[in-house]
């Protein structure tokens, strides 16, 4: 039977009943603009929750878009600028109503990468993170159009996992020279850390002392309550302190002017050198970005029983970084804290990401002084205390469960993070991901069969050895497909089994229930195999033979070689056939 093509619901191309119920069709305006589907049902409490999570969405963010500036080696105010329409553009075409978006760890961690080396002067990094912005946004539209939402699902869980970890080492390195007053050059995070270790005689005590305090402040709140706005309130401690007594003459570095008002709407400069040069970083954000933007997504919904829409979300990203683009923005993405904390309180709708903006427009244009005086120690502390939040030993000993080759991956995936980048480390964790599983194809679960009385049914010998066999009948099961990684190994598997059978086989019993596929080479295989067997004077049967693997086995003529005789609903009718005929005439 073939899958409904979702023309008529139900049924399948031949016209026959189907199963499988295609989901109904969302009214247009709901594809285009997915809040628009809770707008009419918009409510007073609703509103109430959704403003509660804005606003402690964007205390959260306020000195997380700071941080994440100084991290791309831009100014502070491209931060906040990026907190702007990028919310407004995913509000409207986002289907997660948890998501927050924003500047973010890691992918700034690829725009200071990808910008710094390039130039000194600030502003000329802005004009690049900003045309950055814009490659990433068209690499995010080129995906929709090209339908590649799937390619998230390449993300295992043990990639994430390692990519989380890296970045968070990546994060708390990076900081070391802020917290400690110290100047460090270094673009990578090994050579970071040797340069801090050789500068550490150097190092600002009172800087210390207000990165360390501001950390400490930081950790104890999120231990008293994730609710609680930590972030926020060390950072208006630290801005009044800093004010009051002055560090700024201490040696402590300090933010310094941020320009108030709303950023002017106008595109990048789009020199093809420029283009040209950040290609690459875009493509690799983009994928970073895209990876865990849906994995987030997909997390925080299914806790609601909700759903999102993985090519929905590649339209939301592109326009969000398209508007971050024309609004002297950096490339944003998902920010995962910010979501948690935004689920955490509440938020219903999409909308509560809008009433965030609202209320950083607000601090735009009305309290950007104070922030001049907020110490850059501060800052340090707010992304390590972050860092510190993207650590799991429970995740780790969860795979280690499972398997030791995926805690390799993972550790791989860290290691790379740190050492190479993300998007090679990305790519190398993907790449080690597909030969896993192609090695698990190589080497599939296989078992011989015997009759187990207590179970009535057959069962693994392996497990059950008191199995009884039928003499001279080996019955034998793939549990995974087969094709061109394991044909080999199967057919030696078979072979062995029937090397140590006693009495000689006479009938061999493939129990196809798990063959979901047959390639040509899994087919070519089966053909010689049969052929071989049947000069020994072994009869070849299929028992529980389904389609799809049916159907090609049909038309590749292999079917007809066994015979439409030896087909069997059931291995238990083969083995009964076999003792009533066990030599083929």
């Amino acid at each position: 039977m073939k899958k409904s093509s979702g023309g008529g619901a139900g049924k399948s191309d031949e016209g026959e009943a189907s199963p499988f119920q295609p989901a109904a069709r969302r009214p247009l305006l709901q594809r285009l603009i997915p809040v628009s589907e809770h707008v009419p049902g918009y409510r007073g409490g609703t509103l109430r929750r959704d403003l509660l999570a804005g606003a402690t969405v964007a205390a959260l963010a306020l000195p997380a878009a700071l941080a994440y500036s100084e991290i791309a080696g831009l100014s502070p105010v491209v931060g906040l600028y990026s907190l702007l329409l990028p919310a407004v553009a995913y509000t409207l075409f986002g289907s997660s109503r948890q998501l927050i978006v924003g500047p973010e760890g890691a992918l700034s961690a690829l725009v200071g990468a990808a910008v710094i080396p390039l130039v000194a002067d600030p502003e000329q990094r802005a004009s690049l993170a900003a045309l950055l912005a814009l490659l990433v946004g068209a690499a995010f539209l080129g995906a929709w159009l090209a339908r590649l939402g799937w390619i998230a699902d390449y993300f295992s869980r043990p990639v994430l996992i390692g990519y989380l970890h890296g970045v968070a080492v990546v994060l708390v390195v990076g900081q070391l020279g802020k917290m400690l007053g110290l100047s460090i050059s270094a673009e990578t995070p090994p050579g970071q850390l040797i340069e801090v270790v050789r500068e550490i005689p150097d190092l600002s005590w009172p800087t210390l002392a207000v990165g360390l305090v501001s950390l400490a402040a930081l950790l104890v709140a999120r231990r008293l309550s994730r609710k609680i706005p930590g972030a926020l309130i060390v950072v208006v401690i630290a801005i009044a302190v800093s004010a009051i007594v002055g560090l700024a003459d201490k040696g402590v570095a300090v933010v310094g002017h941020i320009p108030s008002g709303l950023p002017r709407l106008e595109l990048p400069d789009l020199r093809p050198r420029n283009i040209l040069t950040l290609l690459p970083a875009a493509l690799g954000i983009f994928f970073v970005g895209y990876s865990s933007h849906i994995l987030a997504a997909r997390s925080f919904a299914g806790r609601h029983g909700q759903h999102v829409h993985a090519n929905t979300e590649l339209v939301a990203m592109s326009a969000a970084n398209l508007v971050a683009s024309i609004s002297q923005g950096m490339p944003v993405g998902a920010s995962d804290s910010r979501t948690a904390v935004n689920d955490q309180m509440g938020a219903r709708t999409q909308i509560s990401g809008l009433l965030a903006a609202s209320l950083i427009a607000l601090v735009l244009l009305f309290l950007t002084g104070p922030i001049q005086y907020l110490p850059k120690a501060t800052l340090g502390a707010v992304i390590v205390a972050a860092a510190i939040g993207l650590v799991e030993p429970d995740a780790w000993r969860g795979i280690a469960r499972v398997s030791r080759v995926e805690v390799a991956i993972a550790a791989i995936t860290m290691a790379g993070v740190v050492i190479v980048g993300v998007l090679q480390a990305l790519l190398l964790a993907v790449a080690l991901s597909v030969v896993d599983a192609v090695r698990r194809s190589a080497d599939p679960h296989d078992a011989v069969l015997g009759y187990v009385e207590r179970l009535d049914r057959y069962a693994d010998v392996r497990v059950h050895p008191s199995a009884r066999i039928v003499q001279g009948v080996l019955v034998y099961r793939l549990d995974d497909r087969l094709f061109f990684a394991n044909a080999n190994y199967v057919r030696g598997r078979i072979r062995e089994a029937v090397a140590g059978a006693r009495p000689p086989v006479q009938w061999l019993v493939f129990d196809a229930e798990a063959l979901s596929h047959v390639d040509a080479t899994g087919v070519s295989m089966l053909t010689e195999l049969i052929e071989s067997l049947r000069e020994e004077s072994i009869t070849f049967v299929f028992a529980r033979l389904h389609s799809p693997s049916s159907d090609t086995l049909r038309e590749a003529g292999v079917l007809d070689l066994v015979g439409e005789d030896h087909l069997y609903p059931t291995v238990h009718a083969a083995v009964q056939a076999a003792r009533s005929r066990p030599k083929q005439a």
